[in-house]
């Protein structure tokens, strides 16, 4: 972008604070991690919180000292969602899309789904919008309306007691999610495909998609970690940090073994087994132009065992299973 993002920051307090307490070990809400990942995204110009303050008397002082103006909402705890504070709430971002053009993002702080509504408005006025919640009072409709979604609890920042870390998601899923990303990019572009423009691509489709989810710091460490697996190749982007990404050719014998060992690696791990059937189907979810016949290999197990002779693969037959058997070496 040739400018940073202005943010204007909405916070439904009492919704974040109840869903913290209640959901995560009784912990108490830290703004302090919200305001670091936003300041990863743009520049903040706007912090506002809604809440009947008197019953969050420490959490004033906590918001004063980030600069979150208060806005006093008196109301009864628990009484129905549909309240002063979700309406004023909700005009006040509504009324800034209008007279502060250049706010380019709006961050609903909620977990509550009748803000969908505003999410939606929001985005129709050509602003993007970024949703914060604890995920177990977050209601399922409100992250797909969201350009982005960020959990509270998973925050850098923000740990919290006796949770067990969730195991990260299978990377298989994630080097077929980003193949076939970028070559949907590649196939409706014609051109050259930034990692910038994969991540907000990788955003519209699943609004919670976050490299930490799958055991990454940053986005460019989750790609490298690709490349390296021959998945995707990084190359010179426009600008700095910002590299183009592209997919492998495999005309090439050599690469087509790295992409067979990958895939056995990341299927089977350290000490499992892939079984031959369906592999080939594996190899063309995340290469749809690959063929072994292309190769000179009349059929999926010369390949493989010509791969295996190569030292990429260990190939077996099995009686037990009724077919063969790749491991990584």
């Amino acid at each position: 972008m040739d400018q940073e993002d202005r943010i204007a920051l909405f916070l439904d307090y009492e919704n974040l604070a109840i869903g913290a307490r209640e959901h995560l070990a009784g912990m108490a809400f830290d703004f302090r991690p919200i305001a670091d990942a936003l300041a990863e995204r743009g520049r903040v110009v706007v912090r506002r919180a809604y809440a009947d303050w008197s019953y969050f008397d420490e959490d004033r002082r906590m918001l004063t000292r980030s600069h979150v103006e208060l806005i006093e909402m008196p109301q009864r705890m628990g009484a129905s969602r549909k309240n002063a504070a979700d309406i004023k709430m909700a005009v006040d971002a509504v009324e800034m899309a209008f007279e502060r053009e250049y706010i380019s993002t709006f961050v609903i702080c909620t977990g509550d789904s009748d803000f969908t509504p505003l999410v939606h408005k929001l985005r129709e006025l050509n602003k993007r919008v970024i949703g914060v919640g604890v995920e177990q009072s977050t209601s399922a409709m409100l992250p797909p309306a969201c350009d982005e979604f960020l959990y509270y609890d998973r925050l850098e920042g923000v740990d919290v007691p006796h949770r067990e870390e969730p195991e990260p998601e299978p990377e298989p899923q994630l080097a077929v999610l980003v193949a076939q990303t970028v070559a949907g990019l590649e196939g409706s572009s014609g051109g050259e495909v930034t990692a910038s423009v994969l991540k907000r691509t990788l955003l519209r489709k699943d609004p919670t998609f976050s490299e930490a989810d799958y055991g990454f710091r940053t986005f460019g460490e989750l790609l490298r970690h690709l490349a390296d697996r021959n998945v995707i190749e990084l190359g010179d982007g426009p600008a700095k940090g910002d590299p183009e990404v592209s997919l492998p050719e495999y005309g090439d014998q050599g690469a087509a073994f790295a992409l067979l060992g990958a895939v056995v690696h990341d299927l089977a791990g350290p000490h499992g087994t892939v079984a031959l059937s369906g592999l080939k189907n594996q190899l063309r979810r995340l290469r749809p132009d690959f063929s072994e016949k292309k190769l000179g290999y009349r059929s999926f197990l010369q390949f493989c065992k010509a791969a295996a002779t190569s030292g990429v693969v260990q190939l077996r037959w099995s009686a037990e299973a009724d077919d063969y058997l790749l491991t990584a070496p």
